[in-house]
């Protein structure tokens, strides 16, 4: 039984171990500064944490100890430096090793959509919203998916993609903004109405949501 007990706490380490490994990794730090450093304004200071942590991925490449989270934090970094040709390059690198590593197939859907290609980043989207229907970038998954079929005047899709997006996450104006434009597009008058009243709810000074708004009570009657 003291045995087992010893199998089990050590299995129980090993399980979490990852996690932890994650949260402390050279990279990984290096990258939430960044982000944080951007968050608040100073660019040029982010930019070097970005630089630092892709060069920390790329030399565990390198030398051959690259993890998934070697892959998924170079294809963060990268994307937050807008070069998103390079987030494909290094992402179908990370997937050809790590075919379930969603937070990567996320990110791809992101750059594949800034490069204007919304075939492979609808289907980057789906892949993750069907590999993680509830994780913690699927709103945003969702966001994409209806910006995508709203520039292609698919607007019933939109809707359906803008909705989930808002019932996950719905302190995002712009997202209650673009549910309103495609049920207004859809002559849905009542429900655009709904939807441009929250983004105005989120942002008061929302000039196209209240434009929206007023188009959508004069179409209502």
């Amino acid at each position: 039984m003291k045995i087992s007990r010893l199998h089990l706490i050590f299995a129980l380490f090993i399980s979490v171990f990852p996690v932890f490994a994650q949260e402390t990794s050279a990279s990984l730090r290096s990258y939430r500064t960044g982000r944080d450093l951007e968050n608040s304004g100073r660019l040029s200071e982010a930019d070097t944490y970005y630089n630092d942590a892709i060069r920390i991925c790329q030399d565990e490449v390198s030398r051959n100890i690259a993890t998934r989270d070697t892959y998924t934090v170079i294809t963060w970094a990268l994307q937050r430096q807008r070069k998103y040709a390079d987030v494909i390059t290094w992402g179908e690198r990370g997937l050809r090793l790590f075919a379930d590593e969603y937070r990567i197939v996320e990110t791809m859907g992101e750059a594949y959509f800034y490069l204007d290609d919304h075939d492979q980043s609808l289907k980057f989207m789906q892949r993750y919203t069907n590999m993680e229907p509830q994780g913690e970038r699927s709103s945003v998954a969702y966001f994409f998916i209806g910006e995508i079929y709203r520039l292609r005047r698919q607007f019933y899709h939109a809707d359906i993609a803008y909705t989930i997006a808002v019932w996950q996450e719905g302190r995002i104006a712009l997202w209650w903004y673009r549910l309103g434009s495609v049920r207004e597009a859809n002559g849905d008058f009542i429900q655009a109405i709904d939807a441009y009243e929250w983004a105005l709810r989120l942002n008061p000074n929302y000039r196209d949501a209240s434009d929206g708004l007023a188009r959508s009570r004069r179409q209502a009657g």
